[in-house]
């Protein structure tokens, strides 16, 4: 596609009040904006994507271009892709902000041009049209599927492997013809089917401002459009394609599509902020303000600002962005960022039933569609086990926090470890929920990699210009003996050794396993545990390393083919007595009262047909004898996490035989046998 040049015979008529944003036709475009307090709305047309001043300025008439709180007006004559953008005016005071100066970008536009973007200019007073962000008019219905559908695998039966689309393929060592786009990940579907993970959860690839420090992406301008940068022609209004192209790849591969959105914040900021969207249009209704003096933002995010979600026009956008991502590009789920701000209503308080949530859950659109939730904010709401809801899943971090601690060799956890391996039912079972509402991880884009957590005793965030300050301190890990980079041959050795009882542990546990990228490779971000400005090869992931811990990968897609083998490791229900039995060393003595205890053991019942599992967890420094059910049963040996590479996880059929009655378990290891007939 390109853009058009404007006939000088376009007319304005006066259009429909819905749907919301720009929607095309035959004949030409129509344009629907929310604004209660706005007295005068500007609609500005841009011959192209990098056209300094408007072609053409159509003034909607309150009279004929308005229904209550709508603005809205009909193009005859125009086509997509066209470019534009809204100027507002309104009363002072009351919370609102608006700029008659500010060009400001359509809340529902399905792409945006950042071609003439100045975020300074959109901060200080006067007129920022040159310099603005630019709303693209995309035809959504001009795309063939070829049959594409989202492809609803149980969530109890997907391995989800978090990524940043920028950062997964910019290295040079990715070699792919388009770096650090949409198209990038579709040339790494080999790796990711090879692997064996079944969804990606991309990092916010809603169109957010990275002229700045804002990697990561946790602060979104546009929420409907698909970020710029990561797309390989935006100027033409290719945005949608590409990402329906990804989609569609991901899909014919196996491997579903789950968007992290950031719904809590916009990345407008405090009232010091840039003035580009939301706080022009109608500032009092969108976001939460603060009541001893509205001219300042409530900030539950932590961000300088917190939509107010639970209003009825946010509750709509967020329901209508939602379900456009699922019916019109196919995605499979989301992960809410910060999703306890979205239980808050006025005044902040945390609603016991908040609409935006529930409208969410009960949306016949997404009745099939993942939806996982950060249960937590930056102004202390904790939900985790109990966020709104039926099917509701969680970021588990306790889960996280349990599992960190009990592989560093912190004593008596025995019991907490037991509860994650079954899946947290301490947590969900009471409020009727399943292991399935429970989202596992050890690690994920926020703190150290993989690498690093067994690496690095503190954070090293000096390349982040805050003075180490940023990120969090208690990261829970422990270097293995020497303090990020070295040569010391037992060092290294442990340090593998480290991540794979960390990936066995992910992996074993009932519930939903998540990875963070290139975790299965050993990448690090040299101790960094807030990389969400780091552009750089600190947030890229190093492809090299593929070659060069071959064997940690190579465990990586053996335990997640484990996984998928074993259906007792998936099931729907929490462990019963008369299907998991604990031990310690002995058994039928797991210790739960002992303060020092650091082993563990249980025996799971097969399922589907499946051999038992006999799972024991030594993270003593020193070897520990472990009693094994010698009742009939011949076991044979799977997974032991301190063998070489290659006899650490055995292949099915290659497995060889454990002679009983015990088995001893090296320091700092987990080994996992099979009842063979």
């Amino acid at each position: 596609m390109s853009s058009q040049a404007l006939d000088t015979a376009l007319t304005l008529e006066p259009g429909r009040a819905h749907p919301f944003g720009a929607r095309c036709d035959a004949e030409g475009v129509n344009f629907a904006l929310f604004s209660e307090h706005a007295t005068g709305v500007e609609l500005l047309l841009f011959d192209s994507y990098d056209a300094e001043r408007p072609a053409h300025t159509l003034r909607l008439d309150p009279l004929t271009n308005r229904s209550f709180a709508t603005w809205h007006g009909y193009v005859r004559g125009l086509r997509a892709p066209a470019f534009y953008a809204f100027r507002v005016t309104g009363p002072e005071g009351g919370g609102n902000r608006f700029d008659p100066q500010k060009a400001l970008v359509d809340p529902y536009a399905k792409g945006v041009s950042r071609a003439r973007w100045d975020r300074d200019a959109a901060c200080r007073p006067g007129d920022n049209t040159a310099s603005s962000l630019r709303s693209v008019v995309i035809d959504v219905d001009a795309y063939d599927w070829r049959g594409d559908r989202p492809l609803n695998r149980p969530l109890a039966d997907q391995v989800i492997y978090e990524l940043h689309v920028g950062g997964f393929t910019r290295s040079p060592s990715a070699a792919v013809a388009h770096p650090g786009t949409f198209a990038g990940v579709v040339e790494k579907i080999p790796h990711l089917r090879r692997l064996g993970v079944t969804a990606v959860e991309l990092m916010p690839v809603a169109d957010f401002d990275d002229t700045g420090r804002n990697f990561w992406g946790y602060s979104t301008a546009a929420f409907f459009a698909p970020h710029a940068r990561y797309c390989r022609n935006p100027e033409g209004g290719e945005h949608l394609d590409e990402f329906r192209d990804m989609v569609r790849a991901l899909h014919a591969a196996g491997i579903e599509v789950i968007l992290d959105v950031v719904f809590n914040h916009t990345d407008e900021g405090n009232h010091l902020g840039p003035l580009f969207a939301f706080a022009g249009l109608d500032n009092a209704n969108y976001y939460h303000l603060d009541p001893a003096d509205p001219r300042y933002y409530a900030d539950y995010s932590g961000c300088g600002n917190s939509l107010m979600a639970n209003h009825p026009i946010v509750t709509k956008l967020i329901q209508d962005c939602l379900e456009f991502w699922v019916r019109d590009m196919h995605v499979d789920g989301f992960r809410f960022d910060e999703a306890a701000v979205l239980t808050r209503g006025a005044g902040g308080a945390v609603l016991d039933e908040p609409p935006a949530v529930w409208q969410i859950e009960l949306s016949e659109t997404l009745a099939d569609t993942k939806i996982i939730a950060e249960a937590w904010d930056a102004a202390g709401a904790y939900e985790v086990g109990r966020y709104p809801g039926y099917r509701w899943a969680e970021w588990n971090g306790r889960f996280r926090d349990t599992m960190r601690r009990f592989v560093r060799g912190d004593a008596g956890l025995v019991g907490e470890v037991a509860d994650r391996l079954g899946g947290s039912a301490s947590l969900y079972q009471a409020r009727g929920h399943a292991p399935s509402n429970s989202v596992n991880f050890v690690t994920c884009h926020d703190g150290f990699t993989l690498a690093d957590l067994v690496s690095y005793g503190h954070k090293h965030n000096e390349a982040n210009g805050e003075g180490n300050r940023d990120g969090n301190d208690d990261n829970m890990s422990w270097n293995c003996g020497a303090e990020g980079p070295t040569d010391d041959p037992g060092v290294l050795a442990l340090r593998e050794q480290q991540m794979k009882n960390l990936a066995t542990l992910l992996m074993l546990s009932r519930g939903v396993p998540m990875m963070l990228a290139g975790d299965e490779f050993a990448r690090t971000q040299q101790g960094n545990n807030n990389a969400y400005c780091q552009d750089n090869p600190i947030g890229w992931v190093n492809w090299h390393l593929a070659g060069s811990n071959a064997g940690l990968l190579r465990f990586w897609r053996g335990l997640i083919a484990f996984r998928d083998r074993h259906a007792t490791l998936r099931a729907a229900e929490f462990y019963t007595p008369d299907e998991a039995a604990w031990h310690g060393t002995d058994l039928g003595a797991p210790n739960w009262s002992d303060p020092q205890a650091r082993a563990l053991a249980c025996t799971v019942r097969g399922r589907a047909g499946g051999p038992d599992l006999h799972v024991m967890m030594n993270m003593y420094w020193e070897p520990l004898d472990f009693q094994i059910p010698v009742d009939g049963r011949r076991w044979v040996r799977a997974i032991d996490t301190a063998l070489p590479a290659g006899d650490d996880l055995r292949d099915e059929g290659a497995e060889p035989a454990v002679a009983g009655p015990q088995y001893t378990l090296h320091g700092r290891s987990i080994a996992v046998l099979l009842s063979h007939a």
